[in-house]
């Protein structure tokens, strides 16, 4: 019961965020108050150099309540979303330096490579996690997003995701897949032990000059760090595992072949001195 009051779990975006729940995003003063504040903690952690205006996509824009965030940054945008009814909401604030576009998260972004400095998501990415029709796969349609945003972005950007997991799997199929599309970053969890305040952000880094993750924000500076929780490239794990043992020798990889063979009851050659020793003439 608890999980059906997730909105994710009532029906696909398209027909939860009907005209009904769209006008909830003009007239709540509640619901605007929480968006202002999340948008600007995501510009925050998004750390734009202070050079001028940029270009940034927003994904999953609902009313434009994040864009007109961006906007009185004074910055560019462009919003996606797959709701018509939120779009229209949108298009009625008739932003001055944004533009918006209709379509699904899960197949994929549609723009140039290295077209935006940044990208930022609020409320949006948990909707991917979902089998909302037949064929969908989350961890496909995951992979895609991310894959298309890692090249509409420009080298050394970032992108902010605001979200609500579900559990800890959630968050390690939503991480793993942006690991497996080139992104290097982490979660951070801000004011980790309050159940209202408590806010989960994935920050993401498309390369270029190493950053480290930013803070969470929370109570002490020790609580801040506990809720940072980086991820590298799974093959970059894999490569420092390798390379932290030790070389196999050719003699120690013949003698754990023949003793495998005598376990498995093969008739092999007993050790001498020259067992995998290199012989003259031989390459």
């Amino acid at each position: 019961m608890a999980s059906f009051r997730r909105p994710e779990h009532k029906a696909p975006p398209e027909i939860f965020y009907n005209d009904t729940e769209a006008k909830k995003y003009t007239q709540n003063s509640r619901i605007m108050e929480i968006q202002a504040q999340m948008t600007e903690r995501a510009m925050e952690l998004l750390a734009l150099p202070d050079d001028g205006p940029k270009y940034l996509l927003d994904l999953g824009c609902g009313s434009g309540l994040s864009g007109q965030e961006i906007e009185e940054a004074g910055h560019y945008w462009v919003g996606v979303d797959i709701s018509p009814s939120m779009l229209d909401i949108c298009l009625e604030r008739e932003t001055e330096t944004g533009d918006v576009l209709q379509l699904d998260l899960g197949q994929g972004m549609p723009f140039r490579a290295g077209t935006f400095d940044g990208a930022i998501s609020i409320s949006a990415l948990q909707w991917l996690c979902n089998v909302d029709k037949t064929g969908h796969k989350p961890a496909k349609r995951l992979y895609k997003l991310f894959s298309t945003l890692y090249a509409c972005l420009s080298r050394g950007s970032k992108a902010v995701f605001q979200f609500y997991p579900e559990n800890s799997d959630q968050c390690q199929l939503i991480t793993s897949q942006a690991m497996r599309a080139g992104f290097y970053g982490g979660l951070v969890v801000d004011f980790p032990n309050s159940a209202k305040a408590k806010k989960v952000f994935l920050v993401l880094f498309t390369g270029g000059v190493p950053q480290s993750m930013p803070k969470a924000l929370g109570e002490e500076d020790q609580v801040a760090e506990q809720s940072t929780i980086d991820f590298n490239n799974k093959r970059d794990r894999v490569r420092a595992l390798r390379n932290s043992k030790a070389p196999v020798t050719a003699r120690e990889w013949i003698q754990k072949k023949k003793d495998r063979y005598r376990r498995q009851g093969k008739e092999v050659r007993p050790d001498t001195k020259y067992t995998g020793r290199k012989r003259s003439g031989r390459f």
